[in-house]
């Protein structure tokens, strides 16, 4: 759709994109306020959860296994938030809702990546809606290196 973000990535939007299905495409989140933070979105324009096909859906529960999966066994999460909240695109005059899915990984111990160690202080709450997400890129390099080698063996 013209004028949608999702739907006119360009390759450097999509350098850290760390797997494709069929119907989904999976990003390390630019955000990683929540180590490990995935967006899922669908490669087809779509607005809401209601008008998937069944397709999608099948392929959608299946990818939530997988990163769960995934980000338990790389990073060593507990347990992983997702959210599909859409508000941002109601800011716009005309809004065009894209359908995508956020995870963030939740941790009961650090994360240590290149020395550097992570702790999830909010564990066992609500994730914190404006946590800082910044990384030093390095560290950010080696989440998607490990998530993408994972998904994709």
């Amino acid at each position: 759709m013209e004028n949608c973000s999702w739907c006119n990535l360009s390759e450097e939007d999509k350098q850290f994109q760390v797997y494709e299905g069929m119907f989904w495409s999976v990003f390390l989140s630019d955000e990683q306020d929540y180590i490990g933070r995935c967006v899922l979105a669908l490669k087809r324009h779509c607005g809401q959860l209601s008008e998937l096909t069944d397709d999608e859906w099948k392929e959608l529960r299946s990818l939530i296994c997988k990163m769960e999966t995934c980000l338990k066994a790389v990073l060593g999460a507990t347990l992983c938030n997702w959210s599909c909240l859409m508000n941002g695109f109601y800011k716009d005059s005309e809004p065009k809702p894209h359908l995508h899915i956020h995870i963030r990984p939740r941790y009961d111990k650090p994360v240590i990546l290149n020395g550097n160690t992570y702790i999830d202080c909010e564990f066992g709450h609500h994730y914190a809606k404006y946590k800082s997400g910044a990384i030093p890129i390095k560290d950010k390099e080696k989440v998607f290196t490990l998530l993408k080698e994972w998904l994709n063996r």
